[in-house]
């Protein structure tokens, strides 16, 4: 039986700076959901504030920036990369081993 080996990786997400506390709570909180679903663990989602750009992404000057830790299979990392790409509150987003 092969076993499957679960990796650490971080995630940085940036938002659309227009989302107000409680909506991007909600979308911190959906987003988790989802990852569950993939039997990822170890989810942690940590806020780094809402900061400027020195330049504009996608006609946006300000954003949130949302930092996940997760443990998960390889294999679910695309499938996690596709909810990002289709999500139209997601300006740029990096996924980094630990």
């Amino acid at each position: 039986m092969i076993r499957r080996i679960l990796k650490k990786y971080e995630i940085m997400i940036i938002l659309k700076g227009r989302l107000n506390d409680s909506k991007l709570k909600d979308w911190s909180f959906s987003y988790a959901k989802n990852l569950k679903k993939f039997n990822v663990r170890n989810i942690s989602a940590i806020a780094r504030g809402k900061h400027k750009f020195h330049y504009s992404i996608k006609n946006t000057w300000k954003a949130h920036y949302i930092q996940l830790n997760i443990t998960s299979k390889p294999e679910y990392l695309e499938t996690l990369l596709s909810s990002l790409k289709k999500d139209q509150t997601v300006l740029r987003y990096m996924i980094l081993n630990k």
